[in-house]
């Protein structure tokens, strides 16, 4: 395995593989090659009985990933070639061999984790934050829907957590992932050394799974009070179950509880700068991923990724937020009152779920 490239680094030290995201100009966003070293190293890893664990990482202060790199699916679409549809099938596949990985790999996310990163993060067996970590799924943002396994790890958080993640493209806190489950230790930034000295004298005599949570827990933050998705969850889970977007948006005007009212208003100014098309197919979506096995979960974002160039908003947002910058892109429809529930279910068409739960081409 060649190491000329320098957008991933790898080392072993004390029997432990370290994988560093090495873009920090870029907040360590993934290209198509990246994403293929960290499968090679990994694949070689496993077989490898001299190597307990993984730990993954990002270069820098700024960030653990901040995503794909979006610029290049955009050009590889106007282009006509298919570098785009390779990148989300390789993508996918690295995320899911991840969550099936059979050592411990441990995500230490520091600064921005988000799309791509936390594909990779939530993929990972101990998931380790900082207090200056800040993670989210901002797909509809940009005329996409949370892929990279979120399906499966938002469909699974407490109450309508993830829904209303997915549905507004919202950030987190600390605090707050670990409130949500999508973190499980929080390490002070200026422990990150002494995490990776305890690292490189553990003693691997006992089960390194069991031995590294030890280790974590004896270096993580106690305790984080202030979780603003813990005040605001009877809220979140009342007006997230609601049947469709539209009446989701209009039970949000309609609060009336004062503690909520502000949230629900600033959620509201939210939603209306989002794509109406991605946060509808975001909702299905995620739904949809609540009864579906993690491989399916891959499979349908796979389904609607292939779909979502031509008949989506991607390229717009793109466009509008990073290629002219004009922040002022033009969703098709410009609004929930034009979007119809025929459009959004022509995304999910052309598959059935077999009695194995496979899906499958129609």
């Amino acid at each position: 395995m060649s190491d000329l490239d320098p957008s991933i680094l790898a080392s072993v030290r004390n029997r432990v593989g370290h994988l560093t995201l090495n873009r920090p100009d870029g907040l360590n966003a993934l290209t198509l090659p990246m994403v293929h070293r960290l499968h090679r190293h990994l694949w070689a890893w496993e077989s490898d009985p001299e190597i307990v664990a993984v730990v993954i990482r990002g270069a820098g202060e700024k960030a653990f990933c901040a995503g794909g790199d979006i610029r290049m699916l955009y050009d590889s679409h106007l282009a006509g070639d298919n570098q785009h549809e390779v990148f989300f099938e390789d993508e996918y596949a690295l995320d899911e061999y991840i969550h099936l990985y059979p050592k411990p790999v441990i995500a230490l996310m520091d600064g921005f984790v988000l799309g791509g990163g936390m594909g990779l993060a939530q993929a990972a067996s101990m998931r380790v934050i900082t207090g200056s970590t800040r993670m989210g799924m901002p797909e509809v943002g940009i005329g996409f829907f949370p892929d990279v396994g979120g399906s499966y790890f938002l469909s699974r958080m407490p109450g309508q957590l993830g829904t209303y993640l997915g549905v507004t493209g919202c950030q987190v806190r600390a605090t707050d992932a670990l409130y949500s489950r999508l973190a499980d230790y929080c390490l002070p930034r200026e422990s990150i050394q002494q995490f990776d000295q305890a690292l490189d004298n553990l003693n691997w005599s006992y089960a390194p799974r069991e031995t590294l949570h030890q280790m974590l827990a004896g270096l993580a933050t106690p305790r984080m009070p202030g979780s603003e998705l813990k005040a605001f969850r009877p809220a979140i889970d009342r007006h997230f179950a609601l049947s469709d977007i539209q009446a989701i948006r209009r039970s949000l005007l309609e609060e009336d509880c004062p503690e909520f009212r502000d949230w629900a208003e600033e959620t509201v100014q939210v939603m209306d700068s989002r794509s109406p098309l991605a946060m509808a197919v975001t909702l299905e979506l995620v739904r949809q991923g609540r009864h579906l096995s993690l491989s399916d979960c891959f499979s349908l974002e796979l389904h609607l990724a292939c779909q979502w160039f031509d008949k989506g908003d991607l390229i717009e947002g793109i466009r509008a937020l990073i290629i002219d910058k004009d922040k002022a892109p033009r969703w098709n429809p410009p609004s929930l009152e034009n979007l119809t529930p025929q459009r959004v279910e022509s995304f999910f068409a052309g598959f059935r779920f077999e009695s194995d739960k496979s899906i499958r081409t129609a």
